[in-house]
This record gives structure tokens, C-alpha cells and sequence, in this order.
């Protein structure tokens, strides 16, 4: 036996197995408990299933006969049971509730858009990008090669100065210590 590795070691390591099998448990039950109540769609498929669930509610707005009127919910108020008692309780949420129906799925509508019109605003939100970019990255170029030519003739000028010689080929030391002047002057 290695050191370190003794009957302390394999009690710890039962013990992390058993926690771990406790964990996955916990998992597994919660996650049925969850799919209960809520209805999970694949990522790539939800916006099929959400569109088609929006059909259906609108449909229901839509029918007379799915929202029933108060003389039938009083009848079937009157009878006893389950569903006289829900009956009630539709009741006076109906009648403490003033939104309508149709107000609220038309501000849905504008809410909720498709997606192709994301798609859309999506690409241009894109070529937007792009097209900024594009003029950012002109301006830059025009300002580099703006610059490469005020230097080209600064360099020329000096070199003009520079390079000119006297009537025996000698060069011009007057000249070029004038330019030097100068570029002292202009530094202070």
C-alpha cells in the first residue's frame, strides 16, 4: 500500500461515490419535476413550436364559443362540484378584470416579431457595421497618405538645399547652414 492510500483513503473515496450518486438523484428528480410543469423545446426548433402556440391562443380569442357568456357560467355556477366552483371563480375574475382580449394581442403582435424580420434588422445592423468600418478605414488612408506626401516634400525641399553645390562643385556650406538655422527656429 502506497502511502497515503491506506483504509482512510478508500472510506473517503466510498463516501465521495455515495455523494455523488446522491447528486445525480437530486438531478434526475428535479428535472422530472420540471418537465412537469413547463414545456421545453429544442433551441433550434423553439421559434416553430412558440409561432404555433401564438396560432392557437389567437384562434381561441378569436371563436364566441370558447369564452363563454355570464348567463352560462351562472348556470353552471348554480350546480355543485368542481366545476361550478371554477365556474364562480371565472366568474368574478371577469368581472374585476377590464382588459380586452384583443388589445393585448395586438400589442404582441408589434412586440414579438418573426424571424426574418430579426434576420433583416440583423443584416442590417451588419452592413451598417461594415459600411462605417469601410469609411473609417478611407479616412484613415487618406490621412497616412496625406501625411507621406506633405513629408515626401518637406524632404525633397531639404535635399534641394542640401545637394546644391558653388561654381566649383563644392557644396554649399552657407545654404546648408541656413536650413539648419531654420529647423532650430522652428523647434523653439
Amino acid at each position: 500500500v502506497l502511502s497515503g492510500r491506506g483504509f482512510a483513503f478508500r472510506r473517503k473515496q466510498k463516501i465521495e461515490r455515495q455523494y455523488r450518486k446522491l447528486l445525480k438523484k437530486r438531478r434526475e428528480v428535479h428535472s422530472q419535476q420540471d418537465d412537469q410543469f413547463t414545456d421545453t423545446y429544442p433551441e433550434h426548433l423553439k421559434h416553430l413550436y412558440l409561432a404555433e402556440e401564438e396560432k392557437l391562443k389567437k384562434r381561441r380569442r378569436t371563436r364566441e364559443d370558447s369564452v363563454p357568456s355570464e348567463e352560462k357560467l351562472n348556470k353552471a355556477a348554480d350546480g355543485s362540484g368542481i366545476y361550478g366552483s371554477v365556474c364562480l371563480m371565472i366568474l368574478n375574475v371577469s368581472r374585476t378584470c377590464t382588459f380586452s382580449f384583443r388589445s393585448v394581442g395586438t400589442q404582441e403582435k408589434f412586440k414579438n416579431k418573426t424571424s426574418n424580420q430579426k434576420a433583416k434588422e440583423e443584416y442590417e445592423k451588419i452592413k451598417a457595421e461594415h459600411a462605417r468600418r469601410k469609411e473609417e478605414a478611407e479616412k484613415r488612408k487618406q490621412q497616412r497618405e496625406e501625411a507621406q506626401r506633405l513629408y515626401k516634400k518637406k524632404k525633397m525641399e531639404a535635399y534641394k538645399i542640401l545637394s546644391k553645390k558653388t561654381k566649383k562643385g563644392q557644396p554649399n556650406l552657407n545654404l546648408q547652414v541656413e536650413f539648419l538655422l531654420q529647423k532650430i527656429q522652428q523647434n523653439t
